[in-house]
């Protein structure tokens, strides 16, 4: 089981589903949002318990960011034409237990930074 929530409290998630796709996002969208690199995971949407007031932003026309509008926790990514559902990794309570399995979008990375492990890296 994995449990996770925003930094103020108010949203709070569960999930006994294994995580897959973890990963390291570097596109301009989650630096701007995330003010870094965004980590995540996902499972089947159905398997992610939501308990709270998640604020959803259409941050283009195939996904939408979800996030707490009190204390600004960016904490889902949701493909519109998908049945999965991503979560912040780094909101999760205590250890996950995951390892990275890749970084996306590695061609708009910060300048400010290098990525120096053996973990695969997508374009």
């Amino acid at each position: 089981m994995l449990n996770g929530s925003c930094l103020c409290g108010d949203i709070s998630f569960a999930t006994e589903a294994t995580p897959r796709g973890t990963s390291m996002c570097h596109c301009g969208q989650c630096r701007k949002q995330s003010g870094g690199i965004w980590s995540s995971a996902f499972v089947p949407e159905a398997d992610l318990n939501i308990s709270g007031p998640v604020s959803w932003f259409a941050s283009s026309d195939v996904a939408r960011r979800g996030f707490c509008a009190r204390c600004g926790s960016y904490l889902f990514w949701k493909a519109n034409d998908e049945d999965t559902i991503s979560f912040a990794l780094g909101a999760i309570d205590g250890p996950t237990g995951l390892t990275l399995e890749k970084h996306i979008f590695v061609a708009d990375k910060g300048d400010y930074y290098a990525l120096r492990d053996d973990v695969a890296q997508k374009e």
